[in-house]
């Protein structure tokens, strides 16, 4: 049996080289816009939460950045807690909502299908985080088609 003679990771380490950066930060040129998209449920693996910070990060680097919310994704968008709205039951419980707030706090602007927060998930609008702003379901395809008539970066989030 081989013997592991290498000292236990401790705290405070550095097993990687995080400051070598390979790419040039790229900036948004004045007026370009990004999309991203949500097709995933909350908390069901980590896109919701990753991708919400990809478009925070787009939206500092100077694209004017919306989120679209539809089918399962409404569910990124909705009020949660317990044993009340807010509440964080568990560590992280708030995490996709409080980053949803920080993302519309700076700026960016979120969209969520009425069709899917009625039709699939049982939700009204009121159910929505403050700033959410639902929009028709015919909605869904135009503001990805207006997005790429803009020329916009669109990063397209799925999970099934």
């Amino acid at each position: 049996m081989p013997a592991v003679t290498k000292p236990q990771n401790q705290t405070g380490d550095v097993l990687v080289d995080y400051e070598e950066k390979v790419f040039e930060d790229v900036k948004a040129e004045p007026g370009e816009k990004a999309l991203v998209t949500f097709h995933t449920v909350a908390f069901e693996g980590s896109i919701g939460l990753v991708n919400l910070l990809q478009a925070t990060r787009l939206l500092r680097k100077g694209f004017e950045t919306s989120v679209l919310l539809y089918g399962p994704g409404v569910t990124l968008g909705v009020q949660r807690g317990f044993p009340t709205l807010g509440d964080e039951a568990f560590p992280g419980h708030q995490a996709m909502n409080k980053q949803i707030v920080k993302f519309m706090e700076e700026g960016g602007k979120v969209y969520a299908c009425r069709f899917a927060l009625q039709a699939l998930y049982g939700h009204g609008e009121g159910a929505l985080i403050p700033g959410v702003r639902p929009i028709n379901p015919l909605d869904v395809l135009d503001i990805v088609l207006f997005h790429r008539k803009a020329n916009a970066f669109i990063l397209n989030t799925w999970t099934l």
